[in-house]
């Protein structure tokens, strides 16, 4: 058999975390059995539903390097198979027309209530032996509702949550079309994993509730069955659900924040899924260790902090060319236009990217190379006093004819603090604050050889004035 899973995310706002997630072990799990992993999308919610979302779940897909070997499928471009399907259970006896109104669906609920039952749909459309339907209605259009089994139940052995069983008393006739045509989640979700032969579905676990329908309706179709694994839902800072309608933040929104896909990668996996004591994997390492054990059966929670731990690991371990590509984009967002053709943006980022959590940490960093940073008025008054400035003209004097190099700079700051008869820092602190505008940076030298020597001669100059 091959291991064949699937994402199908609906197409009505942006890909969430939780979805990612999901998508992540489905991608996994196909990987690491040589399987294939399918894209679906869920666009049967014709009023929610929008091109620009579609494009942001690609996108997003993407940029975490979900590689999908088929689709993206639309459920909207197979209403006739959907159409196909129901009239097979109609002619099977598994399904039936309702001529329900809405109205008449109101007052049974409203009804049940009052008898303090739980509402469901009370079977009055429902063939049974020796029950005369009254005649359908011209008036009405119908729904297609799925004939539920009343007795017995649902049992399967979760990949995730172990044995689930529910009784089949829980739940009614689900309506499967709806009378414009458009099939439901639960049916349409049935056919397409027949269809696509899906074999493994991992999701999350508010739709175990969904399964017993779902495990009927393949049942009633002779269909085979995949295996299911419910995910435990992420909760938020608050230690509420994290959902699309609460709290939740897309994942191309973390991109925009300087989050590295690996680093996205890695954090996601770990949320539901463990491999021993490992923290920081690679995707090629996951891949190898994702067999579906090992998962976590109680909910994960989003801890910010940590995510920025993990990214700033990759990014220090990240080739520098690589970082000076991704971070031209944050610098313009600061007004700094910057190409990546230039060598020294990678040697900026490569000495500054040890102190950074996410890409825009960096490019706040790498603003004073292009643009003079308003320094901290204590600062100044702290280090800008008399004292420091004769040393400062006398350095400015120097780097105005030294070599520009690391070695250059560092040979014109020992001989100013030889002739001034200062330490280090009473001429390094001076330094940053004019010329970085803050006090502490990695080695003074190194950070003024990767300046133009005139931007540097022009702050000093400005200060000593």
């Amino acid at each position: 058999m091959t291991v064949r899973t699937r994402i199908a995310p609906s197409p009505t706002g942006f890909l969430h975390l939780g979805t990612a997630r999901t998508a992540l072990y489905s991608w996994a799990y196909a990987r690491h059995h040589g399987g294939r992993f399918v894209l679906r999308i869920e666009d049967t919610d014709v009023a929610r539903s929008t091109q620009d979302s579609v494009d942001q779940i690609l996108d997003a897909m993407q940029w975490l390097g979900l590689d999908y070997d088929e689709g993206p499928i639309h459920q909207m471009a197979r209403l006739a198979r959907y159409h196909e399907v129901a009239e097979q259970l109609i002619a099977a006896g598994h399904a039936y027309r309702c001529y329900c109104t809405p109205e008449e669906l109101d007052a049974m609920r409203e009804a049940q209530r009052a008898r303090g039952e739980k509402t469901h749909y009370d079977g009055r459309w429902r063939p049974q032996p020796g029950k005369t339907l009254p005649a359908a209605p011209s008036d009405v259009k119908p729904v297609v509702r799925f004939r539920n089994p009343t007795s017995g139940g649902v049992s399967w052995d979760d990949l995730v949550k172990g044995p689930i069983r529910i009784g089949n008393e829980e739940i009614d006739d689900l309506i499967i079309l709806r009378n414009d045509g458009v099939p439901t989640y639960n049916f349409a979700v049935v056919v397409d994993d027949w269809d696509m032969r899906i074999t493994h579905v991992f999701r999350g676990d508010e739709h175990i509730n969904n399964t017993p329908w779902q495990i009927n309706i393949f049942r009633a179709l002779g269909a085979p069955l995949p295996l299911f694994g419910h995910c435990p839902i992420i909760l938020g800072e608050d230690g509420l659900k994290l959902s699309k309608r609460r709290g939740a933040v897309s994942v191309m929104a973390y991109e925009e924040a300087g989050y590295l896909p690996e680093a996205m990668l890695n954090y996601l996996a770990r949320l539901g899924w463990s491999h021993g004591d490992e923290e920081l994997f690679s995707r090629e390492q996951m891949v190898q260790w994702f067999d579906g054990s090992h998962m976590a059966k109680s909910p994960a929670q989003w801890d910010p902090a940590k995510l920025a731990w993990v990214n700033a690991h990759y990014i220090k371990v990240a080739d520098d060319s690589r970082l000076a590509a991704l971070v031209v984009a944050h610098l313009a967002r600061l007004g700094i236009a910057a190409s990546a053709d230039d060598a020294r943006l990678a040697q900026r980022c490569a000495l500054f990217k040890d102190r950074c959590a996410t890409l825009v940490e960096l490019a706040q960093w790498l603003v004073m190379f292009d643009r003079a940073l308003p320094s901290n008025a204590e600062d100044r008054a702290t280090h800008l006093g008399g004292g420091a400035l004769p040393a400062l003209r006398a350095l400015c004097d120097r780097l105005a004819a030294a070599p520009w190099d690391k070695t250059g700079i560092t040979q014109a700051i020992k001989e100013t603090l030889a002739e001034h008869k200062i330490k280090m820092p009473q001429l390094a602190i001076p330094l940053r604050v004019v010329v970085c505008g803050r006090t502490q940076t990695p080695a003074i030298d190194a950070v003024l050889a990767l300046f133009d020597r005139a931007v540097v001669i022009e702050r000093l100059s400005g200060a000593l004035a």
